[in-house]
């Protein structure tokens, strides 16, 4: 990516000021699995208005296990039993046609039916209900973690994780920065429309991470191909903060 290229990502991660906090969020001990893939498979899988993201001349598809944790609307507070869950998302980076670069999911498991519920009504996003479980939460100590899709193919995975160094925010315009520095979610809304949410954190602290155990059949399962091999790229993060904002369209 160079210089000129980075005025749309960094833009994307100032709070926007035109917008109301809808819910407020903690994402907790989030490992990042990324595979490159030729551009023109991923394209293939998007609807249209949106182009497939690249660096280097490459696409990346990731998988991200991690906690949510103090899940809540804005004007409640959080509900113990609802209001902590795991979530494992699908995931590739594309831009819209104004140029802004963003999320595209494939799926998204959690093992709270009322948050797969809310998130697919609120959000328009493709949730699952799964069976999940996690064994530590410390990346440091390690964390062994689960999931068993309920329905459909019911695909299984299993990441077993730890941080191997310090915390550091991604450089802009860096391989790590375009692989998580990502503020703006897209979501299909009907026929042939599409709309943006933003989200609003502070930069990544982004460790160094091994996995002893990982798989892409939520991968295969999402219909792209298996790639065949470990991941091209690990890393982890302790978390972030993040203040939530409502969807919008985007004009045709």
């Amino acid at each position: 990516m160079i210089e000129r290229d980075l005025a749309p990502y960094l833009a994307l991660r100032r709070r926007p000021a035109d917008q109301p906090v809808v819910m407020w969020q903690k994402w907790r001990a989030l490992l990042f699995l990324h595979w490159t893939y030729e551009p023109d498979v991923i394209q293939a899988t998007l609807p249209a208005g949106l182009t497939v993201d690249t660096f280097e001349g490459r696409a990346y598809i990731g998988v991200v296990p991690f906690f949510m944790r103090d899940i809540r609307p804005r004007w409640v507070p959080p509900v113990p039993g609802i209001s902590n869950f795991l979530e494992t998302n699908v995931r590739t980076y594309v831009r819209d046609g104004a140029g802004r670069p963003g999320v595209w999911f494939y799926s998204l498991d959690a093992n709270r039916r009322l948050a797969v519920w809310i998130a697919r009504l609120t959000f328009r996003l493709p949730y699952h209900y799964a069976k999940m479980r996690a064994s530590g939460r410390d990346l440091g100590a390690g964390i062994d973690y689960e999931l068993q899709r309920q329905g459909g193919e019911r695909p299984s995975s299993r990441f077993s994780y730890r941080a191997a160094g310090q915390p550091q925010e991604a450089e802009p315009g860096s391989f790590l920065f375009f692989l998580v520095e990502r503020y703006l979610l897209f979501a299909a809304t009907g026929p042939s429309r599409l709309a943006a949410g933003q989200v609003h954190h502070t930069p990544y602290p982004i460790v160094p991470a091994t996995a002893a155990a990982w798989d892409s059949r939520l991968i295969t399962a999402a219909g792209l191909p298996d790639p065949g091999r470990p991941p091209d790229h690990i890393a982890a993060s302790p978390g972030v903060d993040v203040a939530v904002y409502p969807l919008r369209r985007i004009p045709a």
